[in-house]
């Protein structure tokens, strides 16, 4: 089944507490996962962020929000327990909880509406509308962000010169880490007659051994007869590393040949190359960024501030 939103796990959750005994969040992850089946894929789902499982996520906001309603407590740090509100909200049975639920609570009111304290910049309340978590919502409009970056940067690169794309697939390689200097870095960068190849990388600083490139600006999907006459020319030259780097993307045949072949070749298609791109600012500059910070449990034990 899906993985459940936060706030269908509200109540679940709650009911888990009923018990009156301090419970772990740990504990609350592992029973809530099998009161609602879900796979091992399903339990270890990540984020976007690849920094947290999604359950895992979700379980937190939903121990959150209720703890803001004064339906749980924290008896201490990493734990939770059904308070008497909580119990009594339990006696009368019902069939969901969820933020709208909550706002009959005056705690969770205040802290619905506390960002709206300053009415000059009135923003949005933290408590999101959806059935996505804020951080979830966070994640989704960046990817929705560096899907639309990712596009402009294709169409962008399809307007300018192959020499302009050679040069731009050697200062990639450099920002990740091939070749020491962009100065020393490539080899034959617009020149022909190399065979299909359009530049020499070495692959590490001292040039221990050298990678060889192809680019392609093309629009339609790169072939096995192209990726053939590539690996041909590597093996003119007696290399043993390629990488094929193109605007476009590989059809299902040149993707099972470089697969298969004894030499290594590296296929990288459009979506792969903005994405690199992004991720090591290359023709991309920082917009604005934003942190997302998590309470420190530990800084608010007794007696860490030496008092």
């Amino acid at each position: 089944m899906p993985i459940p939103d936060y706030q269908s796990l509200m109540l679940p959750l709650l009911r888990f507490a009923s018990d009156g005994n301090d419970h772990t969040t740990r504990e609350a992850v592992e029973v809530l996962a099998n009161e609602f089946q879900l796979t091992s894929a399903e339990r270890n789902e990540l984020l976007a962020s690849g920094q947290q499982a999604i359950f895992n996520n979700r379980v937190g906001w939903a121990n959150s929000y209720l703890k803001k309603a004064c339906l749980l407590e924290s008896p201490r740090r990493g734990a939770l327990r059904i308070t008497a509100r909580g119990k009594q909200t339990l006696g009368d049975n019902p069939d969901r909880i969820d933020v709208r639920f909550l706002e009959r609570f005056p705690e969770f009111i205040v802290f619905r509406d506390t960002p709206r304290s300053n009415k000059e910049t009135a923003p949005e309340p933290v408590v999101p509308a959806t059935e996505q978590t804020p951080e979830e919502a966070l994640e989704l409009a960046h990817q929705s962000l560096r899907l639309s970056l990712g596009q402009d940067i294709l169409s962008r690169i399809l307007t300018c010169s192959p020499t302009f794309f050679e040069r731009l697939v050697v200062e990639l390689l450099v920002k990740m880490g091939y070749g020491g200097s962009r100065r020393d870095a490539g080899e034959r960068i617009g020149q022909s007659g190399d065979g299909g190849i359009d530049g020499i990388i070495k692959e590490d600083r001292l040039g221990l051994d050298t990678i060889f490139i192809q680019a392609k600006r093309w629009q339609g999907s790169v072939g096995r007869p192209e990726v053939q006459k590539f690996v041909g020319a590597l093996q003119g030259q007696r290399a043993k590393k390629g990488v094929f780097i193109t605007t476009s993307s590989y059809t299902a045949e040149a993707i099972d040949y470089a697969s298969r072949i004894d030499t290594k070749v590296v296929l990288i298609d459009g979506q792969l190359l903005a994405n690199l791109m992004m991720d090591f600012d290359v023709g991309v500059s920082v917009s604005a960024s934003y942190i997302v910070k998590r309470i420190d449990s530990d800084y608010f034990e007794e007696g860490e501030l030496g008092l």
